[in-house]
């Protein structure tokens, strides 16, 4: 497994990480926990030493399981959490003030709630779970209050998750020296991280964490128009009406750029995410050993061609299926 550095924290992470949203038990319908467990040890087992989850996640089950796999393990493992906004609206709407969001007593229960949950004295990165750049131009103790658990030793770093594909609502958050890292979407189909949110990294040292690395289930070739989810399971509503049939005839043209570089969808999908300078870690869901074994091994050290990478380009494919 290649390390890579997580921005100003200076720690070197894994490159591939563990994107722990669809072992909570809702939303996504079907992990089982002791297949969660195999899975989280078994990513262990081969290099994985970053685990990013949430409170949101299953009320805290996501947290919970982490937090058992973690402690049992003799290895340093990192694990990012996230505050979920009082509001429990996804994503931030412009012009909700951040006292509706993220006041001061919430961010801190919140962070008292992930702790217990990971059964941990330290948080290694919490983030906020939704954002905007105007919360920076707002007072009402937010800012200080996460200050303040760092200052207590409860957390060591702080990052934003951004706004479902508009990385520009998070370029001042970069800029403000407060945050040490950001998750945003970035894959084949959303490139737009590359414009101007992964310059800003950059420029300011601040770790990437690339989520959604396979659209949700797209890259990965399994979505075709005859997919169906168990009820409950919240891809009814991504993947509705005529959006399969989309995605798949999208992704059956990215099929043809298989070769010697990546021999699967899913494989491609990482390389690429992978293969930008600005990204420290990318964090697929996974919730079986199988896909563990499978995510892990596309850590061997090599890039893109550039002409393949030219090649992805073509695919880019702005549109939001969360609206």
């Amino acid at each position: 497994m290649q390390t890579r550095r997580l921005g100003r924290t200076g720690v070197a992470v894994s490159e591939v990480g563990y994107g722990a949203w669809g072992i909570g038990g809702t939303m996504w319908i079907g992990a089982r926990d002791d297949e969660s467990l195999r899975a989280l040890n078994r990513a262990i087992d081969l290099g994985v030493d970053f685990i990013d989850t949430a409170l949101g996640y299953g009320m805290g089950h996501s947290e919970k399981l982490v937090g058992q796999v973690v402690r049992q393990r003799s290895e340093r493992i990192y694990v990012a959490t996230k505050v979920p906004p009082r509001n429990r609206v996804w994503p931030a709407q412009r012009g909700v003030p951040v006292s509706e969001c993220f006041p001061p007593e919430h961010i801190t229960s919140c962070a008292e709630k992930s702790l217990w949950n990971l059964g941990v004295e330290t948080i290694d990165l919490l983030q906020l779970h939704t954002w905007r750049d105007d919360y920076l131009d707002e007072g009402g103790g937010w800012r200080e209050a996460l200050l303040e658990l760092k200052e207590q030793g409860k957390v060591r770093h702080l990052g934003v998750s951004v706004n479902d594909h508009a990385p520009e609502t998070a370029l001042r958050a970069v800029a403000s020296g407060l945050f040490d890292a950001v998750q945003v979407i970035y894959n084949i189909f959303d490139q737009s991280p590359e414009a101007e949110l992964f310059p800003a990294c950059r420029q300011h040292d601040v770790g990437v964490l690339a989520r959604v690395p396979f659209d949700e289930g797209a890259l990965t070739g399994a979505i075709t128009p005859e997919t169906r989810f168990p009820e409950g399971d919240w891809r009814n509503q991504y993947f509705r009406g005529d959006r399969k049939q989309a995605v798949h005839e999208r992704v059956q043209r990215l099929a043809a750029l298989l070769d010697g570089e990546a021999r699967t969808l899913a494989e491609l999908a990482l390389r690429f995410c992978l293969d930008h300078e600005a990204v420290s870690t990318v964090i697929p869901g996974m919730r079986s050993v199988r896909s563990v074994e499978a995510n892990a091994a596309v850590s061997d050290g090599r890039r893109l061609s550039p002409a393949l990478r030219e090649a992805l380009r073509g695919h880019a494919w702005p549109r939001n299926f969360y609206s």
